[in-house]
């Protein structure tokens, strides 16, 4: 009677074990979710963002000519392959009206921060550590006498070196620009693409953009050692 109760015993405890293992996940669900391990295959490639002196993005997809292109050929009124100041001007002034989203004249902080959060959202990814143009080179802090040369922010994509160009317009730091702030830096801007000085900016003349320049990301990223699947050779 004793042998049959532990005979009895043992076969239940065995049905329940074969039921718990059979409920697990197959290994390739174990290897993915304790192993955290990287989607196969590269990564999407990003769209191409140029943006404009005054902040305006061009995006282009990836393989397709460099969006600098689109902003100069929509800049050049005229069509005749030169940018003159009155026509950089007007550019921005355009560029202006839309950021001004309450049509009050200036630009405040809450309009400053819809540009870089939701117009030109690759800024704030980028701070955040997305991997753009403004991490490349050296990475953290630079050390004792050294000095920073990456381009932060919108200047990783532009022209011109200026993190901000919306704020960088705010030169008498009152967290407002006015338009007469605005055409001043847009002047600023102008000088510096035309440091000839003969009031035109070729397209010839322009230098390739951060991004633009930028070596191609390596597409073929591999997890880190500790994460990779162990090797089925010996």
């Amino acid at each position: 009677m004793r042998s049959n109760s532990w005979v009895l015993a043992w076969t239940l405890a065995a049905c329940a074990w074969v039921g718990a293992a059979q409920a697990q996940p197959p290994p390739d669900d174990i290897d993915r979710l304790y192993r955290r391990e990287e989607p196969r295959g590269p990564p999407p490639p990003r769209a191409q963002l140029f943006l404009s002196p005054a902040g305006q993005p061009f995006r282009a997809p990836p393989g397709q000519p460099y969006p600098v292109a689109a902003w100069f050929a929509a800049a050049d009124a005229d069509h005749d392959g030169r940018l003159t100041r009155d026509e950089f001007r007007a550019e921005a002034d355009a560029w202006f009206k839309v950021v001004d989203a309450d049509g009050d004249g200036q630009l405040g902080m809450i309009e400053a921060r819809r540009w870089e959060e939701e117009l030109v959202p690759e800024i704030s990814r980028d701070a955040l550590g997305g991997g753009g143009p403004m991490m490349m080179g050296r990475r953290g802090p630079p050390g004792r006498n050294q000095v920073d040369h990456r381009r932060q922010g919108a200047a990783a994509y532009s022209l011109i070196n200026e993190p901000h160009p919306v704020r960088g317009a705010d030169s008498d730091f009152s967290m407002s620009i006015s338009t007469r702030e605005w055409r001043a830096a847009t002047d600023r801007r102008f000088a510096i693409l035309d440091p000839d000085g003969d009031g035109a900016v070729l397209a010839m003349e322009l230098k390739p953009t951060p991004a633009q320049a930028a070596p191609k990301p390596d597409r073929e990223r591999r997890p880190p050692i500790g994460l990779r699947k162990p090797s089925s050779g010996g």
